[in-house]
């Protein structure tokens, strides 16, 4: 399934441009996360362009050491300027720092982090749990909710609101996909 997965998402030309151009981004513990990969898979299911209704590309990384925001936006700045040509939106994120603007912005608390993988985990859902670079895939939940279309709560990050806000817009553009109870 993981090849499956990898061969999809890089059906997305976005996606495979910037796994293209992976070393010149030079992230630590980099990864290309989320709704790009995604719902890549889902508009493929839906026989629907690639890269129609992605609103951005997300890109994660770990550096503990550059925990300031103006460590951070220097480091989307040259992602910016990398990746200036494919038009698209393209969000970075320091997975050490998450921890110190989360609950001012959702409103919830939020652990600091260890790596990347630790950010990935925590996606509202389990199916959205993936991660891609040019060596790796990482699906902590594996894939066959993502295939299937099923949306459940992730026990790692319980927050009810945020999970339904979220199921209801991915349902809005994929009306597929099903909303189902966390099996313990």
């Amino acid at each position: 399934m993981q090849d499956r997965f990898r061969a999809d998402v890089l059906k997305n030309y976005n996606n495979r441009t910037i796994l293209d151009r992976w070393d010149d981004l030079a992230l630590a513990d980099g990864w290309l996360v989320a709704g790009c990969l995604f719902q890549t898979v889902w508009n493929l299911q839906t026989n629907r362009t690639p890269e129609v209704d992605i609103k951005d590309y997300d890109l994660f990384y770990f550096d503990g050491d550059a925990l300031s925001q103006d460590a951070e936006q220097k480091v989307q700045a040259r992602v910016d300027e990398i990746l200036a040509d494919l038009g698209v939106s393209v969000e970075v994120s320091n997975q050490a720092r998450v921890h110190t603007w989360y609950e001012s912005y959702f409103g919830h608390p939020y652990p600091a982090l260890r790596n990347t993988h630790d950010g990935i985990d925590r996606f509202l859902m389990p199916a959205t749990c993936v991660g891609i670079s040019p060596e790796s895939v990482y699906a902590p939940n594996g894939f066959d909710m993502l295939y299937e279309g099923v949306l459940t709560a992730n026990p790692l990050t319980p927050y009810s609101d945020l999970f339904e806000t979220k199921a209801a817009s991915y349902r809005s553009r994929w009306p597929w996909l099903r909303v189902a109870e966390q099996s313990v």
